[in-house]
């Protein structure tokens, strides 16, 4: 997950000097509007290919069985659903603010959008920690020959993130560049692999419409769904690039549902191949499931150039959510929501290092307490309780009129999407709703000794939550 960091107060401003142009969203904004089609969709791309998908194949085929794909497609629907919501609300109001924005408008509620913000930072820090958990996995050990210890591994992975947040966003964004080419490298070579064994004989497709053992179709799809629904987040933060997008009311529904169609028809591809060249029960055993399929491929490629490739995509997934968490965490401090200390600086560096120190903290915790499919699990519950409310508020701000055309979605999808969210939620475990609750309940906390803070200094002014990050 990655998104901007924006300030409380201040996005639209009255006095910028980009008038641009209503009739197509182009509301005055101080930021630069440089951003196009293709950039957008590739960025939508981009943040959506994942380490996800290379850490949890096997996760979903032992919920699943070999039909894993089933689960990938039960997940891209839901996507499908929640992007409509967000196409309309981005084009309706084309502001780098996100799910906190949408919220504040539909309901007002100051707490209730302070919670929402916390959601989408708390989720970025969980998934970090679900990315740090599978790179301390069995790609690290195929690379150096020997097993490590997961715990110890993930927590140095998180302090290696978190020098080269502190070091600079510049540099981060540099080293995302690099990573991300590095992945979709790794993805086309699975599917290389795929042809071949399909070409030689050696793949077993029939294992795809397998189901696992003593339950049903339905609730093995469903089981598998939530995990899966991991690999495919990332579309919503596209919308914290809506003012500096060229027309965004016409090319946002274009990229969102364009980059959303590409980056799920790879996935089907992947999950597909996958089943059919490794057996389901090992790649259910493995927490580098791609790894284990180029290793029974028939093309011979070297393992250990895999296993980079893998680490390389865990650590960019990892990479962005810290940016983006830490981040959100600094504006709201800096405009008073959170408690100010969390907003200092490095001097020179100009990173806020407690912010980042703050996030990473929290991830240590994580990592030390669930493992890789408990994680998972939690950011999905997270923003599974995020994309409800987006939904709803799709609905309630029906009546708000705006002055220029944007994509309205059919009025059933949003409710669709609602109700499939709250499904989801009813069927997550019982342990990782205790973790998700947890960390909600530290926003709780979060937000009554910043209120405390706040009136203590006088500042009892509404906040603006238009402009919390999302």
């Amino acid at each position: 997950m990655e998104a901007n960091a924006a300030s409380v107060s201040g996005v639209g401003s009255k006095d910028s000097s980009d008038q641009g142009d209503v009739s197509t969203g182009e509301e005055k904004t101080k930021l630069a509007r440089t951003i196009g089609p293709g950039l957008l969709l590739m960025f939508i791309v981009g943040d959506m290919l994942g380490g996800g998908i290379y850490a949890l194949v096997g996760e979903v085929g032992a919920e699943t069985g070999g039909a894993i794909w089933t689960a990938f497609l039960a997940a891209f629907i839901l996507a499908a659903l929640t992007a409509f919501a967000y196409a309309e609300l981005v084009t309706k109001y084309p502001r780098a603010a996100g799910a906190a924005l949408y919220t504040n408008k539909a309901f007002g509620i100051q707490f209730f959008t302070f919670m929402v913000a916390f959601a989408v930072m708390a989720s970025g820090i969980t998934s970090a920690s679900t990315l740090a958990r599978g790179f301390a996995g069995d790609s690290l050990s195929a690379l150096l020959d020997s097993e490590v210890p997961v715990i110890a591994v993930s927590i140095a992975f998180l302090i290696a993130v978190a020098a080269l947040n502190m070091r600079g966003v510049a540099e981060s964004l540099k080293a995302n560049v690099v990573f991300t080419l590095i992945e979709v490298f790794g993805l086309l070579l699975i599917v290389a692999v795929g042809i071949a064994a399909f070409g030689d004989g050696s793949a077993d497709a029939s294992r795809n419409f397998e189901f696992k053992d003593g339950e049903s179709v339905f609730l093995a799809i469903v089981g598998g769904t939530t995990l899966a629904f991991y690999a495919l987040i990332g579309f919503e933060d596209s919308v914290n690039l809506a003012e500096e997008t060229k027309k965004p009311s016409i090319t946002y529904p274009k990229a969102l549902f364009g980059g959303l169609l590409i980056v799920g028809v790879l996935y089907m591809a992947i999950t597909f191949i996958a089943s059919s060249v490794v057996p389901t029960a090992d790649l259910a055993g493995s927490s580098a499931p791609l790894l284990q399929v180029v290793e029974t491929g028939p093309l011979g490629l070297p393992t250990k150039l895999f296993a980079a490739i893998t680490l390389f995509a865990l650590a960019n997934g990892a990479l962005i959510n810290m940016i983006m968490a830490s981040r959100l965490v600094y504006g709201m401090s800096n405009e008073g929501v959170v408690a100010r200390f969390l907003g200092r600086v490095l001097p020179h560096r100009k990173t806020p290092w407690v912010a980042i120190l703050f996030t990473t903290a929290l991830g240590v915790i994580l990592v030390s307490t669930g493992d890789l499919g408990d994680l998972a699990d939690t950011t999905v519950f997270l923003l599974l309780c995020v994309f409800t409310i987006v939904n709803i508020a799709v609905l309630v701000l029906r009546k708000d009129e705006v002055e220029h055309k944007h994509f309205q979605a059919p009025s059933l999808l949003p409710v669709l999407g609602a109700l499939v969210s709250v499904f989801l939620i009813t069927q997550t475990e019982g342990e990782v709703i205790v973790r998700g609750g947890i960390i909600l309940l530290v926003g709780v906390a979060l937000y009554v000794v910043s209120e405390i803070f706040r009136r203590r200094e006088g500042d009892e002014g509404e906040i603006d939550a238009a402009n919390l990050s999302g």
